[in-house]
């Protein structure tokens, strides 16, 4: 079978079949509440740290480095949106207006993660919230992203790990300081996912305008251990920002142009949070820097996961 003809392939929002919509009231009450917890599986209180070299077993398996995996992402502009006259694989909703097709947007220093979150980091939530999720979620191997997981669901474990962190006397100095400044742990907004993926000077991909099938996991089977595909040409040392998963903003979905005031104002008329990167069964079109998804809040699909932001909002 044709990768295209599958039933289970995940689109722009054009294109997304399998994503119906939400009433708007339902998109406000779950912005604004924190998704409520419950009874669990049981799950092994120890997990095996040899599955997960690179990330620190007793700080909730985040990655080993300064900053917890967290990257700086520097101030300043980026181009946002595609141009169909360089970009052929341009989607229309991509175009940032009739009279431009793409638009400089200056944002200020946020840190994103250098990885999408691990099956490991949201078991290491789910054992010490007892926050209900289906127990499929937690079956993958410890590396891998975690997937079928919803909206809500990534924004409970945002704000956990945010008081975690807080409260943690190993919690590097700097992050700390940036926690207790009212920095706040969420999901990327749409600009900052697309400035993290492509970097300032507009490429396609986030390591140049070509599709390179050494660089993503796209068109294939299933996830791979994130950080598996080795990018010294994307501009910040990020990884999996094309393909493995489809990554959740916290960006309701929109036309353009798009404005940071977007996040916050009108959500009574949006049941769609856009979603960012493509995923494994996507081909080269989904996965470029620009793609734009949309998805029901309560949507679990094995190819939405998504990653971390630090930032003001």
């Amino acid at each position: 079978m044709d990768p295209d003809d599958r039933p289970t392939r995940s689109t722009p929002l054009t294109g997304l079949a399998l994503l119906t919509l939400l009433v708007g009231i339902a998109a406000v009450w779950l912005f604004f509440q924190a998704p409520s917890a419950g009874p669990t599986q049981q799950l092994q209180p120890a997990l095996d740290s040899t599955a997960v070299a690179g990330f620190l077993t007793e700080q909730w398996f985040l990655p080993d480095t300064a900053m917890l995996g967290f990257v700086e992402i520097p101030a300043g502009p980026f181009l946002m949106g595609s141009d169909a006259a360089v970009d052929t694989l341009a989607f229309d909703n991509e175009r940032w207006s009739s009279d431009h097709a793409q638009q400089t947007v200056e944002l200020p220093t946020f840190y994103i993660g250098q990885y999408e979150v691990t099956v490991a980091q949201f078991r290491a939530f789910v054992a010490a919230t007892d926050f209900r999720v289906d127990p499929q979620m937690l079956e993958s191997q410890l590396d891998h992203p975690v997937t079928s997981v919803s909206w809500p669901d990534a924004l409970a474990y945002c704000r956990w790990l945010e008081t975690a962190l807080k409260e943690s006397p190993e919690t590097p100095a700097q992050l700390r300081d940036l926690l207790h400044d009212h920095w706040k742990i969420g999901l990327p907004s749409e600009a900052e996912w697309e400035k993290a993926a492509r970097g300032t000077d507009g490429r396609i991909y986030p390591w140049g305008d070509r599709p390179r099938q050494n660089r993503a996991n796209y068109t294939g089977e299933g996830t791979t251990p994130v950080g598996s595909f080795d990018c010294p040409d994307c501009t910040f040392g990020l990884s999996d920002m094309s393909g493995n998963v489809w990554e959740w903003t916290r960006s309701p979905y929109q036309p353009y142009p798009y404005t940071r005031t977007d996040n916050f104002e009108n959500l009574d008329s949006d049941a769609l949070w856009v979603m960012r990167g493509g995923s494994f069964i996507d081909s080269e079109q989904n996965i470029r820097a620009a793609v734009r998804g949309g998805a029901d809040p309560g949507a679990r699909r094995p190819f939405i996961g998504f990653r971390l932001v630090l930032s003001h909002f």
